[in-house]
């Protein structure tokens, strides 16, 4: 009598993402519900002609815990190198809500010196992110064309503009009676703009061009 024995199944070997989309998960929404309680609680209105320098720390906070995590984390490094480009792509379409930026400037809710520059820009990245979609699913070698870097590098920098304008714009308002300011941008439910969606906008436009540059390192 012989005693047949049946092999054991594989057991599932970790992979390098094991525990990082959950990780960015619980990031992303802790981060957000950060940037809801603190709003509710006027943690970012300053005084008027002053530097903006709590939403400072909203945008350079979770952008400089996003690089030193890619400095310390190879796992997390090649998670953002494995996202799909399309997706990422696909995500700043929404930047096409720029349009809001000029209701609210028309509404003379924020000065036109903030808002036509931060809107125009972001309904011109917006509206060409589905082209850039449609080039990367036709051809996904065009993640390392200098067209698709271009729109990368150009999202950047109307992002950094917006900032750059916003802070000036706030240090120049001088608290006036009926003097339309920025001021709206340090409540709920603008401030999300600046404390999550800019921050998170310049963490994708980043994860694109390191993605450009290794399929740039492959050719």
């Amino acid at each position: 009598m012989t005693t047949t024995v049946l092999p054991r199944p594989a057991e599932r070997q970790p992979t390098w993402l094991s525990g990082i989309p959950l990780n960015v998960t619980l990031v992303l929404t802790v981060w957000l519900l950060l940037v809801v309680s603190l709003g509710a609680a006027g943690a970012f209105v300053g005084r008027p002609g002053t530097p903006p320098f709590a939403i400072a720390i909203g945008v350079g906070a979770p952008l400089l815990l996003f690089f030193a995590w890619l400095w310390l984390s190879q796992s997390f490094r090649d998670f953002v190198l494995s996202l799909d480009l399309r997706l990422i792509a696909g995500i700043q379409a929404w930047r096409w809500a720029g349009l809001g930026f000029l209701s609210l400037y028309a509404h003379n809710v924020l000065p036109a010196m903030f808002a036509l520059p931060a809107g125009l820009g972001d309904m011109a990245i917006g509206f060409a992110a589905p082209w850039m979609v449609l080039a990367l699913v036709r051809q996904p070698d065009f993640a390392a064309s200098a067209a698709f870097i271009r729109w990368n590098v150009l999202g950047i920098l109307d992002l950094i503009v917006a900032i750059s304008i916003g802070t000036l714009s706030a240090t120049l308002t001088t608290g006036a009676p009926g003097e339309i300011s920025t001021a709206p941008m340090a409540t709920l439910p603008l401030l999300l703009i600046p404390a999550f969606l800019v921050p998170l906008f310049l963490m994708l436009h980043t994860a694109a061009l390191m993605q450009s540059r290794k399929i740039k390192s492959r050719a």
